[in-house]
């Protein structure tokens, strides 16, 4: 039990209310994976704002990790972005409680393991996002399947 002097200490209570305001490591690898699926989507901060009842502020928050995203709101995110609440946890660092060892991407990235030479660093780029948004809005399989063929044949073989 901690005496008065020490609960009214300015450095102590200084140093909590840091914590406080400090954006927690889960908050912030959350909040990132709520712009990944936003961002893949197409979706502004705006737009996903509106349909939870919010302000872009407010979302920026939540991506940030700044403001934490209570139970009720996950549940609101994953439905609209059309995801399973756990992907919102998917890849965490085993240093923050994930577990390494069963590392598979979910289902609608549409690869089984990961991938060889593929970090996650990678997946999280615009440039990245961006291509398999552009790749998905060709609307002919056929064409769609002859630019996958040559984006593979540009690159060196492995």
């Amino acid at each position: 039990m901690k005496s008065a002097v020490a609960m009214n200490d300015p450095d102590e209570i200084a140093s909590k209310g840091e914590r406080e305001h400090r954006a927690s490591p889960i908050d912030a690898h959350v909040g990132a994976r709520v712009r990944l699926r936003r961002t893949l989507l197409g979706l502004s901060q705006e737009k996903l704002g509106d349909a939870l009842g919010l302000t872009f502020q407010q979302v920026q928050k939540y991506e940030r990790g700044v403001n934490r995203i209570g139970a009720s709101r996950l549940f609101d995110l994953a439905r609209l972005l059309d995801v399973p609440i756990g992907f919102f946890f998917d890849d965490l660092p085993p240093e923050m409680g994930g577990n390494s060892a069963v590392r598979s991407r979910p289902a609608y990235f549409g690869l089984s393991e990961v991938q060889d030479g593929i970090s996650d660093d990678q997946m999280n780029k615009r440039e990245t996002l961006e291509l398999v948004r552009a790749y998905y809005r060709i609307t002919d399989p056929a064409v769609r399947k002859r630019v996958f063929e040559l984006i593979k044949s540009l690159a060196p073989a492995e």
